[in-house]
């Protein structure tokens, strides 16, 4: 079921921001009075589909993105039959340049739109969410925070000489903001300013193990229960947070370190059910085990803001702006050798992974994945590489500005290149995305 879920979820996403990207070509075409031949999700070869008047709406068998076919112009479908002919009035080259940039960016658009619009609504119905500490309540063992000297109880001042107020500014730092660079991170302790330096090649990459710090005010929340262990016999569930152990407050940091203080030793454990309290007594083994696993759940305070519509628009436009500065650290930090670009792109079974987990999350978090998925794929189809839209439009910024077109059969040439290693990258992260499966 795991497997059919993935799939399905990748699917939904995919198709989606596919189907978006190729509505903006298509609309963009006919709006200019150029006839389209066939609406395509997938690369060919064609699988199946049906044809409605002057277009064939189909899907096919590569699947990296979809096209639109649109009668005059060269493309992924490397149809040429219409070169030895004279412009048609409905064909693309017939048009003016100014109106081919149009249809070529309105897949872009579109894509930037979606993601927008998907902002915007969860940002007015759901308003946004911070948490207003900058305290450390858990340091992971042997991770890159602990390396570095962080500790529990540790409050975080700045990043690189940035000021953080919210949990959210300290994740947003480490991963996007600094992506690339090494660490300067400025701490209180125990009423002393501390200065900790952290080599970016000790923190691990945001696809694998986190940097290693939770906020205070972070509980245990049970995600699994050993039937054969004592909590399942207490009547602990999934879901329940563990909150006292002989009546001393636990959090997600001294729990552990409590129960394993009491070995094969009777105590009594408080538990929350929802808004229900509840008690029992445990024996843990002698290895100071109760059979259950917990995940950190946070419980600190939260400022709640809720905006207008013309507000959450704002929001959003703030939002699309950060992940488009994000995308564009992360292009520069893979060409300056500063990132993995191995650890830095994915594939289908990594998108596939994704959309699945934030599924799971919710629909807000699915939804806040496919936004970023939209703008990424905007962004990376305005590279100027051939097969892509900002390759074409590369093609037109020339022909516009030399006043000449590039001839037929060197457009056929770069075209059929550039699909070709596009095969080979998809190749490539497919492999990797296995690889780190």
């Amino acid at each position: 079921m795991e497997v059919l879920s993935t799939i399905f979820y990748f699917i939904v996403t995919i198709g989606v921001l596919v189907l978006v990207h190729e509505v903006g070509h298509f609309a963009t075409a006919k709006f200019f009075g150029m006839r389209v031949d066939r609406f395509s999700v997938g690369f060919p070869p064609r699988a199946f589909g049906k044809q409605i008047g002057e277009t064939d709406y189909c899907v096919s068998w590569i699947p990296i993105g979809g096209y639109v076919k649109i009668a005059g112009m060269i493309d992924e479908s490397s149809d040429t039959d219409f070169v030895n002919r004279d412009p048609q009035p409905w064909e693309f080259r017939a048009k003016p340049i100014w109106q081919r940039m149009i249809v070529l960016s309105g897949g872009v658009v579109m894509n930037l739109l979606l993601a927008i619009v998907i902002f915007w609504g969860i940002i007015y119905t759901s308003g946004k969410t911070v948490w207003p500490t900058t305290t450390i309540g858990f340091v992971t063992e042997k991770s890159a925070a602990e390396k570095a000297g962080l500790k529990r109880g540790d409050r975080i001042l700045s990043i690189n000489d940035a000021e953080v107020r919210y949990w959210d500014e300290i994740e947003n730092s480490i991963y996007v903001d600094e992506m690339g660079r090494d660490l300067t991170i400025r701490i209180e302790r125990e009423g002393a300013i501390v200065s900790l330096s952290i080599p970016r090649s000790e923190i691990p990459s945001v696809s694998e193990e986190r940097f290693g710090i939770l906020p205070h005010g972070v509980v245990p929340l049970v995600v699994s229960v050993d039937e054969a262990k004592p909590a399942a016999a207490a009547g602990i569930q999934v879901g329940d947070v563990i909150t006292r152990i002989n009546g001393e407050p636990v959090d997600f940091y001294t729990l552990p370190r409590t129960i394993k203080r009491y070995r094969s030793v009777v105590i009594t454990l408080d538990w929350r059910r929802d808004s229900l309290a509840m008690s029992a007594t445990v024996t843990p083994t002698a290895e100071g085990l109760i059979g259950i696993a917990f995940n950190p759940r946070y419980e600190g305070p939260v400022d709640r803001r809720h905006f207008s519509m013309v507000g959450a628009l704002g929001e959003a436009l703030v939002d699309s702006k950060d992940a488009v500065g994000a995308f564009l650290r992360n292009i520069y930090a893979i060409f300056a050798g500063t990132v993995s670009f191995s650890e830095s792109v994915g594939g289908p079974v990594r998108i596939a992974q994704i959309a699945t987990k934030s599924a799971q999350a919710g629909l807000t978090s699915f939804l806040t994945v496919m936004a970023w998925l939209s703008l990424t794929l905007a962004l990376l189809n305005l590279l100027p590489f051939p097969a892509l839209d900002g390759g074409h439009l590369m093609f037109l910024t020339y022909e516009g500005i030399f006043r000449r077109e590039i001839p037929a059969k060197v457009k056929i040439i770069l075209q059929q290149a550039g699909f070709a290693l596009l095969l080979v990258f998809m190749a490539f992260v497919v492999y990797n995305d296995i690889v780190n499966f």
